[in-house]
């Protein structure tokens, strides 16, 4: 028998089923930089971003980032199962390869393979017989993984297709209300009406939830938050931190608005963006580029009180806003960094526009080159649609 070969194939096994497991079946937060997940991710992500970020075309370097999700999960169950083969097939040659092969035994260690892969697939093939009667327990055992495999990865892809779905549609809703990339002062803005006040606690309520959910689902599966958005305009980092700004704006500076649901969506928010930046082990980044210096603030209170928000003035406004923006932006702009998700601004000099106000003049302009004769008539209503509906 070969001793280390049998220990390598056991090793292999132990750490595939428990890397598996970690991954897939155990919820919550997985630990050590010995997982195989850990190591292909650190691996990989760096090259992907190293190479997705000298494409010129934005929409292109987006859609190169948003492959990298999905291609990363069937990679990473490609990896598993040949872990499985390898650390069987290793197994197989610690007994001596005890098989009748027609092909002869010139290639011992192929055999294994071959007949680990066979088995663990459950193809059945039946043209390689076992000897031993050890070796046939062991292929009836790695049958049964493989069939536990594939219910796995069955099992699997629904609960983060679904996962990820709940989380898009939260910010696409925000899409109208905040617009693209969403702005804490867009958000404010679009509620400063009759009833606005109610209308923006219960957004804050479902973003509330919406914070909870994210991070239940992403500390289970963490892959998920390399998964992009539909737009590139937008991402789950971006409306998280516009959440944490128009929460931040309302405790420190906004009056005749109740703050207790800012607190307690401003808490559940900041839980989540720091258990998540913790996820990849980063460090909160303390010097950077300020989101909002101090000519930037005095232009946003001014946005906000011609919009008929109530503002504080007073000198130490701009002092608490810095110091509740202390508490998460160190973190935001870390998983901005590591992920390749820019955070939106405060505010924007110019008029904000919304995903769906875009996708409507291209529909337009496209049927203008379409029809030349009726071109000018849609673009024209179209124009005054924008126009009348851009500020809610």
């Amino acid at each position: 028998m070969h001793v280390l070969s049998l220990i390598a194939g056991v090793a292999c096994l132990f750490f595939a089923l428990l890397d598996a497991f970690q991954t897939v079946i155990l919820p919550r937060r997985a630990t050590g930089r010995l997982r195989l997940t850990y190591i292909f991710y650190s691996v990989t992500w760096a090259p992907w971003t190293w190479v997705a970020q000298r494409v010129r075309t934005a929409r292109k370097r987006e859609t190169m980032f948003s492959f990298y999700g999905p291609l990363s999960l069937v990679l990473l169950i490609v990896i598993w199962a040949a872990a499985l083969v390898f650390g069987f097939a290793m197994i197989f040659y610690a007994f001596g390869s005890p098989f009748a092969d027609p092909f002869g035994r010139e290639h011992l260690f192929r055999t294994d393979l071959y007949v680990s892969g066979t088995t663990l697939f459950t193809l059945g093939l039946g043209d390689v017989v076992p000897h031993s009667q050890w070796v046939r327990e062991l292929i009836v055992l790695e049958a049964g993984m493989g069939l536990g495999f594939v219910a796995m990865v069955i099992g699997y892809f629904p609960v983060l297709y679904g996962a990820f779905s709940r989380r898009e549609v939260s910010i696409s809703l925000l899409d109208a209300r905040a617009g693209s990339p969403p702005t804490a002062a867009e958000l404010m803005k679009r509620h400063a009406f009759q009833g606005g006040n109610e209308a923006l606690t219960l957004l804050l309520e479902e973003w509330e939830r919406w914070s909870a959910e994210l991070l239940e689902s992403h500390i289970s599966y963490p892959l998920l938050c390399y998964f992009r958005s539909q737009h590139s305009n937008q991402s789950w980092l971006s409306a998280l931190t516009a959440v944490l700004d128009t929460c931040s704006l309302l405790i420190a500076g906004v009056q005749e608005h109740p703050a207790r649901q800012a607190q307690l969506t401003f808490a559940m928010a900041r839980h989540a963006l720091v258990d998540l930046s913790q996820i990849f082990g980063l460090t909160p980044v303390l010097e950077t580029k300020d989101r909002l210096p101090p000519e930037r603030f005095k232009m946003l209170y001014d946005q906000l009180c011609q919009s008929g928000v109530s503002v504080c003035r007073d000198s130490d406004s701009l002092a608490r806003l810095s110091k509740m923006r202390r508490l998460y932006e160190g973190h935001a702009e870390a998983l901005g960094e590591y992920l390749s998700m820019p955070l939106p601004p405060f505010v924007t000099e110019q008029s904000h526009k919304d995903n769906w106000q875009s996708v409507a003049k291209v529909r337009a302009e496209a049927e203008a080159a379409k029809s030349p004769e009726t071109a000018p008539a849609s673009a024209h209503a179209l124009m005054a649609h924008d126009e009348e509906h851009h500020v809610f």
